[in-house]
């Protein structure tokens, strides 16, 4: 009688949502691990569950007098959990067979993300070898019940989501000391509440989660803020999301791709995000690419329209180039202006932004949403079709490694047409509340650092060699309210992570994608860091390695995981998405990078597979020997290739912008590190600026061009 009046209290106060399966009879030994966003939490979960829990709460929260009332109203015990003994009374209510209930974050969540998981929660479920079922649960935060201190907007009904997950299980690590059982047990437990936030996810379109962000933090939330300048709203957004979709369904039909050319700036995120609610998909074209490579995104993924700006084109001087594009209509937003008659704009007013989810599509979460192409770097940019559910699913596993709520402010300079600009630094903050100053070029080095500095921005993303070039010209307090720098698309060097903490105090966080996993595969988090690995594997990856002749450790890499792209756009088969699969079957998507996992579990990239040469025999890293050029001359670019040579196989080629840097000085730099003579190369040519891609990548394709060239 007690659980149905708790039922009936909670669903007064809470639009709650119970999902999962809860167990049909009692395991022997059972241990019930909840995330904790509020006070109700403990009375939340036993209302649902068919098994009476015993909850263990800390003596300081049992002593204040409102918890008192809400503790007469569930089965528990206190503990102190600096008292050892404290903990050996719950493992012997375990092992007797008592369900128990626990909190293993030990504190309601200040940011609406995972704390700080408890190693003794674990070590008590290891040692047990009780069944552990995890508790997800959502929007609890948002409750009067919460945290005051959470940055999260209180709501007075909240919707929650209450999700019991498959029961698991917490193994008793072999280890040769008690300090070290405790500690890989709490690693088991922390990576088991990580896959819990991914499993217990809600699928929806992209539409359809800024339309919920907009109801949580409200239509008059500040959210974006660019150089033009202006600073927009939620509802700011949403007004030119809707009527640029609108504009833009007349050019195209659903499902066609669109070609969309624009700037970091309000009106470009506002398009992307009409374009998702009207079905139409966004081909996101690389205007650094030059027009060789528009063209081939063109033909490639069939655009027949491409959306842009007169003044974007005039300003980044690609008029020119534009006007050489075959087979396309290039539009202008100034003169879609026009377009919106009367008719549409009491449309807008009277109805679609009264009621934004009724503009939508019929979309599906699996439908494809937008098509990035890759980098070109070694060859024809493929488009890569990622789904609704592939970009969500990638931002809900970087949240769940990664912790940052709306009381932050990103950065965001990155290209949008670039797969770890796009996710990380548009739609993951767009759908989670959090502002971002959004800055059109990622190249004016000086700038930056300042901007970062004079808008507070707490989070700032880059590639190591745009991190590299803003450290130089970086006042050493530019960095003041920075808590998070991301670096990705290119491996971060020793000099670059160690320049960030000793002059600015910032630990560089580094992870690994790719464009074909929406794109974060793995990503250092400061629960889980190693310098030199790219950290462990999102939730809800998988990995594989394939050894390779010549490579003692590791292997090639090959992953899978519900953020893996719908498929491939080829050149050669223009229209056709092609679905991943690789040696281990449908789903697999083969990196081509080389790389090795450790006992821990994190990963380490070796380096391409391309980029590899065989050199008398012995398989050397081009990225070796690229590591050697920067230990010998630190403050200048180098790129090494390899030629096809009749003697030796192949011949390493060093490009080198330092006009000093001699074989001798490589050489010495190759003993310091430790390097085989074979990885230094015999032949260094200078030049004058490395070619790049417009996400800072060395241009490896114009770098063979120049290698090949006849004399």
């Amino acid at each position: 009688m007690l659980k149905v009046l708790a039922r009936f209290f909670l669903r007064i106060i809470f639009r709650l949502e119970v999902y999962g399966q809860t167990p049909a009879r009692k395991p022997e030994r059972l241990l019930v691990v909840p995330n904790h966003q509020s006070f109700m939490d403990g009375m939340l979960v036993q209302a649902f569950f068919p098994i009476e829990v015993t909850w263990v709460i800390h003596t300081t929260i049992a002593q204040q007098w409102h918890f008192r009332i809400l503790l007469k109203l569930i089965p528990h015990i206190t503990v102190d959990a600096a008292n050892p003994m404290s903990m050996k009374r719950v493992l012997h209510l375990i092992e007797g067979g008592t369900p128990v209930g626990i909190f293993p974050e030990g504190r309601i969540t200040v940011t609406g993300s995972l704390m700080k998981i408890y190693e003794g929660t674990a070590f008590l479920a290891a040692r047990s070898g009780a069944t552990v079922i995890p508790v997800r649960i959502d929007g609890a935060a948002n409750s009067v019940f919460g945290r005051m201190k959470s940055p999260y907007p209180i709501k007075l009904r909240p919707k929650v989501r209450l999700t019991y997950l498959p029961a698991s299980s917490v193994p008793l690590p072999d280890a040769v000391s008690g300090k070290q059982r405790r500690r890989l047990a709490g690693e088991s437990l922390r990576l088991l509440m990580q896959r819990s936030v991914l499993e217990a996810r809600t699928r929806r379109t992209l539409y359809g989660a800024l339309l919920d962000a907009i109801e949580l933090y409200g239509r008059k939330a500040v959210i974006i803020e660019d150089v033009r300048p202006k600073t927009e709203t939620y509802a700011d957004l949403l007004k030119t999301a809707l009527a640029l979709g609108r504009i833009v369904s007349r050019l195209a039909i659903e499902g066609e791709h669109v070609g969309l050319l624009l700037p970091n700036a309000g009106p470009a995120v506002g398009a992307l995000f009409g374009m998702f609610a009207t079905r139409r998909i966004p081909a996101m074209m690389n205007y650094t690419a030059g027009v060789d490579g528009m063209q081939s995104a063109i033909d490639t993924a069939q655009i027949r329209t491409i959306v842009t700006s007169r003044a974007f084109l005039e300003k980044a001087k690609l008029t020119a180039k534009i006007e050489q594009l075959k087979s396309v209509r290039v539009v202008c937003l100034e003169d879609l202006r026009k377009l919106f008659g009367v008719g549409d704009k009491l449309w807008l007013i009277l109805w679609a932004l009264r009621f934004p989810r009724s503009v939508e599509a019929r979309v599906k979460p699996e439908d494809p949403a937008i098509v990035l192409f890759t980098s070109g770097s070694e060859g024809k940019p493929k488009g890569v079709v990622l789904s609704h559910d592939n970009i969500l699913t990638n931002v809900d596993q970087v949240r769940a490694m990664i912790e940052f709520s709306n009381s932050d402010r990103f950065f965001m300079a990155l290209p949008m047409f670039h797969s770890f600009g796009l996710t990380a630094g548009i739609i993951l903050p767009m759908v989670n509340g959090v502002p971002i100053y959004l800055y059109p070029s990622p190249l004016h080095y000086r700038l930056i650092p300042e901007l970062t500095y004079d808008r507070d921005c707490t989070v700032l993303f880059g590639t190591p060699t745009f991190l590299n070039y803003y450290a130089r010209f970086a006042n050493p307090y530019d960095f003041y309210r920075v808590r998070y720098i991301v670096a990705g698309a290119e491996k971060l060097s020793d000099e670059v992570r160690q320049t960030y903490q000793d002059r600015f105090g910032l630990r560089i966080i580094e992870g690994y994608g790719a464009t074909e996993c929406s794109p974060i595969v793995a990503a250092n988090s400061p629960m889980a860091y190693k310098a030199g690995s790219v950290g462990q594997l999102a939730p809800g990856m998988e990995a594989r390695l394939v050894p390779m002749n010549g490579i003692e450790h590791g292997g090639r890499l090959h992953v899978r995981g519900p953020n893996v792209m719908l498929g491939y756009l080829r050149h050669d088969n223009p229209g056709v998405i092609q679905p991943p699969q690789s040696e281990f079957g449908p789903g697999w998507y083969d990196t081509g990078d080389l790389a090795d996992i450790d006992a821990e579990g994190f990963l380490h990239i070796l380096g391409r597979l391309k980029r590899f040469a065989k050199i008398a025999g012995e398989m050397v890293s081009l990225e070796v020997v690229e590591n050697i050029a920067a230990a010998a001359s630190p403050r200048k670019a180098h790129a090494a290739v390899a030629r096809k040579d009749a003697a030796r196989g192949e011949v390493l080629i060093l490009y080198s912008e330092d006009r000093e840097l001699r074989r001798a000085d490589l050489v010495e730099a190759a003993r310091k590190l430790g390097a085989a003579e074979v990885a230094v190369p015999r032949k260094i040519e200078y030049i004058e600026k490395l070619p790049r891609l417009g996400t800072g990548k060395v241009d490896y394709v114009a770098l063979h061009s120049m290698t090949f060239a006849p004399a």
